[in-house]
């Protein structure tokens, strides 16, 4: 039993003055290539990370959820019947945009006593809300044996943080807390949903190094992405171009019909092509052992994101290039939405310690600020289980 569980099950018994039947997890993750591209229908390749969010709860005999955020310190109650957005408590909002998901496809809710939290660092761009979405939902499939391909599960997740908690997600965060893989990454097809597990060998440390800077801006500017790249497509259809979504755009139909674009959407479509592209190789060269070539891919991804989509920032900025002058280091870039959050590393497993010690120094000399290091493992995805308290 880890830790986290055992605070999580410590929280409950004290709030609810029993011991939970049913606990469920769900895990972070980051993108080692392929940024921004899933809602633009492209390739990803995220793993999840060894760092969880768990659910621990019971079920009730009404109709109303009880819920304690062991990271905010707070609680909430609402109905089951009547499932609204709550400003005063947003992060309940993923619980109850799930809740009420589950509710319209068919699955009739218990209302449940419920605690939650856990060591996915918050607003840190590590996609600590998709692995609330997931635990959620995988947390009432256990509890109430609901049948729920993860595919369902998937979607429904994600649902709830596109129309309920109104962010205008991709699908990868959802996918990869739920069919994460030890020991892999995942090479998502965002429109067609294939997938295969790609093998990460052991010889490398997944390093995720933490700005400390809330990511103030990504909310809306993560928006304003979204929009530039769909008038990037409709620029492109009114020149004659036969696109759906800017997955559909080859780097020669750039090249020809570029003109037809202003200069943002230009640079945003730039992005997306040549991500896309830098994804598909990294897969090849991954599944063939080189990892020093897959970590130059990681670096381009970088200077892309920084330079044609502008969604870096001087402290981010600032990690990859103390990270990218390490001994033992393949490659270093930006993860996440941006405007601060985290950076992924991957290290020669014998380099970590050193390198995570370097980090904070260097980051901390240069700007001032605290840099938190996880070292990381990629993980299994979510998974849940009755107690033994039943």
């Amino acid at each position: 039993m880890t830790g986290v569980l055992v605070i999580i099950e410590e929280a409950f018994e004290k709030t609810f003055g029993q011991a939970p039947e049913v606990v469920a997890r769900a895990p972070g993750r980051v993108n080692l290539i392929g940024e921004h591209t899933d809602y633009n229908e492209g390739y990803v390749l995220p793993a999840a990370i060894d760092r969880y969010i768990w659910f621990a709860g019971r079920a009730r005999t009404d109709r109303k959820d009880h819920a304690y955020s062991v990271d905010y310190n707070e609680s909430v109650e609402f109905s089951l019947d009547s499932i609204e957005k709550d400003a005063s408590h947003p992060w309940s909002n993923y619980l109850r945009g799930v809740s009420k998901f589950l509710e319209a496809g068919g699955h009739r809710l218990s209302g449940a006593d419920l605690v939650f939290g856990g060591d996915v660092p918050l607003g840190a761009g590590v996609s600590s809300s998709a692995a609330v979405e997931v635990a959620a939902t995988t947390f009432w499939k256990r509890l109430l044996n609901l049948t729920l391909e993860p595919l369902s599960l998937i979607k429904l997740s994600r649902q709830a943080e596109n129309e309920f908690v109104g962010v205008p997600s991709g699908i990868m965060d959802q996918f990869i807390s739920t069919l994460g893989k030890q020991d892999h990454a995942l090479f998502l097809d965002c429109r067609e949903l294939r997938y295969r597990h790609v093998p990460l060998r052991d010889e490398v440390k997944i390093v995720v190094c933490n700005s400390g800077v809330k990511r103030a801006l990504a909310h809306s500017e993560y928006e304003v992405r979204v929009k530039q790249c769909r008038q990037a497509v409709e620029q492109l259809r009114n020149a004659g171009l036969d696109i759906q979504s800017l997955r559909d755009l080859k780097m020669g139909d750039l090249i020809m019909r570029g003109k037809a674009l202003d200069k943002i959407p230009f640079k945003r479509a730039s992005h997306v092509v040549t991500e896309n592209d830098r994804v598909k190789e990294a897969v090849k060269v991954l599944e063939q052992g080189d990892l020093r070539y897959f970590g130059k891919l990681m670096n381009d991804s970088h200077k892309s994101l920084r330079d044609d989509y502008e969604v870096s920032s001087k402290e981010l900025d600032a990690l990859v290039e103390i990270a990218q002058r390490q001994p033992g280091v393949l490659g270093a870039r930006m993860t996440g939405a941006g405007f601060g959050g985290c950076t992924v590393n991957l290290v020669q497993r014998q380099h970590a310690e050193a390198f995570s010690e370097a980090i904070r120094k260097g980051y901390q000399d240069a700007l001032g600020l605290k840099a938190e290091v996880y070292v990381c493992r990629a993980s299994n995805g979510a998974l849940a289980a009755a107690t033994d308290n039943n």
